[in-house]
Order: C-alpha cells, then sequence, then structure tokens
C-alpha cells in the first residue's frame, strides 16, 4: 500500500514545513514511513523515542501537511491512527547561497548513526566538465536511483543512495587565502 495512489512529489514551500523536515528526529520518522504505513507505536520502537515524543514529532509533520493518517482500527476502544508519507518523494527548496543543506545535513547523520561494520559504498570524485556533461551527469545519476527506486521492496532492508552534484565556490567565493 504505502506509494499506492501517493502523488509522486510534496513540494516543501512553507516555513512550518521546513521547519518540519529540517529537523533530524522527524526525518528519522518520515524513513520509517517510507514504505509502509505505521502506528505512533511501531513509529516509537523504530526510531528509538518515548511514545509521547513520538506523537509529538508524528502532529508537527502531520500539520504541515507531509505525513497524514491512512487508516485507523479499533483496539480495545482506542483509535489506532496509521500514518504514511503525502507523497512518494519530498523536494526541498534550494538552499540558498550560504543556507544549510538540510538534506545533506540529514544524510552525514544518517551515514555516521549507520552500524560501522555495515557494508558502505562512500567516495568522493572531483571532476572537470563541460556544462554539457555536467547535465548529463546528473540526469543519468537521476535515472539510475530512478530505476533502483523502482526495484525497491519494502520487505528488504533499507539502503540510502545520496548523491550531490555540484559546481564548488572558487577560492575567491569561499574565501580562501591565494597563498
Amino acid at each position: 500500500m504505502p506509494t499506492d495512489g501517493l502523488p509522486e512529489t510534496f513540494h516543501v514551500t512553507t516555513d512550518e514545513q521546513l521547519r518540519a523536515v529540517s529537523n533530524l528526529t522527524r526525518h528519522r520518522i518520515m524513513a520509517v514511513l517510507r514504505f509502509e504505513p505505521a502506528t505512533i507505536t511501531q513509529i516509537a520502537e523504530r526510531v528509538g523515542l518515548a511514545k509521547g515524543s513520538s506523537s509529538y514529532h508524528v502532529r508537527l509533520l502531520e500539520r504541515a501537511g507531509l505525513v497524514k493518517v491512512v487508516r485507523t482500527r479499533k483496539v480495545r476502544g482506542v483509535t489506532e491512527r496509521y500514518y504514511a508519507m503525502a507523497a512518494r518523494s519530498i523536494v526541498l527548496p534550494d538552499p540558498g547561497e550560504g543556507g544549510p543543506d538540510v538534506l545533506m545535513r540529514h544524510a552525514v547523520a544518517d551515514l555516521e548513526a549507520a552500524p560501522a561494520d555495515g557494508e558502505r559504498h562512500v567516495g568522493m570524485a572531483h571532476l572537470r566538465l563541460t556544462e554539457e556533461q555536467f547535465a548529463e551527469l546528473g540526469a543519468r545519476l537521476r535515472a539510475l536511483v530512478e530505476e533502483y527506486r523502482e526495484l525497491s521492496d519494502p520487505s528488504l532492508p533499507d539502503a540510502s543512495l545520496v548523491f550531490a552534484l555540484f559546481h564548488p565556490a572558487s577560492r575567491e567565493q569561499a574565501g580562501w587565502d591565494a597563498k
């Protein structure tokens, strides 16, 4: 069920939405809801939070429109709510010059929190490309991500892929001394 019938993208456009996704705990809650709905109790267990804290963060995400209740059921007289993402993917605004890149900060935090003995493929390459090569590489990376997103099976363990293709600041823009 998780992504059946969901809009493809949710564009973060308001300050409330940006604050909601900027929090690392809420980022991790959204990761839990990426493939399947979950209750507050299930979210709390998977993220390692108290139920009260989990409920607080989910309410903020729901108010911002990033998650929604997709089903309810009665359990011993209490209504249990199952939450899911409001869209398959979230598009963040450009952080702007000098602004923090929320996505990259969360990716680094997730990488640092991942088991050190687990298999990882981490690297960085500095390239010199024409504008056409730059655009082609960006398109190929997006296509590769989409290909593997289609192969994604919710019954399998999570794997995170983060990429950033960008033109770094020049030495002058970065404020480095040219010694």
